[in-house]
């Protein structure tokens, strides 16, 4: 396999926000440049469906997608673990302050929901419980603004635990929301599959999912 074709074949890695690379993630990007120092990557970080919509249009050929996202017709994928989310807000939010919460308290409160920019799950609610909502594109926008503060929701346990351990935001409890796990999975079409850098890519993912689950046991 020469040079040219294999940059060809991994012309894009795209993520959703569930599944930005924390510090393993990274380790594995890391080896993957120094298996193949020649090869460009691409890494594009989008949430819902606009994960699945990039591998459909040939913008990525590879994504990592959350299972609310089904795979459709044209889509082939490959389970690499899952991902803890839990409700947090910040310290002085009044569903932190208040410890235990009687159930149907975070209706009352902005919640932070996740909005999509693709048509595939436009207008679809994930978790949307509150009476007032804001939506954003973006994990780091609502990662932002909870820790002003502003609004409450789920976030990726990985993205917010140093801030749990410094006293920068509080896991809330309330009887309907519990911590979820979310399972990812790596995507791509099933006629452009992924080539030599693609399939040496994957197999890492699904690897540091299973180490991850022998931890957890």
């Amino acid at each position: 396999m020469d040079l040219g074709d294999r940059r060809a074949r991994l012309s894009g890695l795209t993520a959703s926000t569930a599944k930005s690379p924390n510090h393993d993630g990274w380790r594995r990007l890391k080896a993957f440049r120094a298996a193949f120092p020649t090869v460009s990557l691409r890494l594009y970080v989008e949430a819902l469906g606009a994960v699945r919509q990039m591998v459909l249009n040939g913008g990525a050929l590879i994504g990592i997608c959350g299972a609310f996202d089904e795979a459709g017709a044209g889509i082939e994928r490959i389970a690499v673990g899952s991902v803890e989310w839990i409700p947090v807000a910040a310290p002085g939010h009044p569903l932190a302050l208040a410890g235990r919460n009687a159930p149907g308290a975070g209706r009352h409160h902005i919640k932070l929901v996740l909005t999509d920019r693709s048509p595939l799950t436009k207008r679809q609610d994930f978790g949307v419980i509150a009476t007032e909502n804001w939506r954003l594109a973006d994990l780091g926008s609502k990662h932002l603004l909870r820790k002003e503060g502003i609004g409450w929701g789920y976030m990726p346990e990985p993205m917010v635990c140093e801030d749990i351990e410094g006293g920068r935001l509080v896991p809330l409890d309330m009887p309907e929301l519990q911590r979820g796990s979310l399972r990812l999975y790596a995507i791509y079409r099933t006629d452009a599959p992924p080539g030599p850098t693609g399939s040496w890519l994957i197999p890492r993912f699904e690897a540091q999912a299973a180490t991850a689950t022998e931890s957890a046991d």
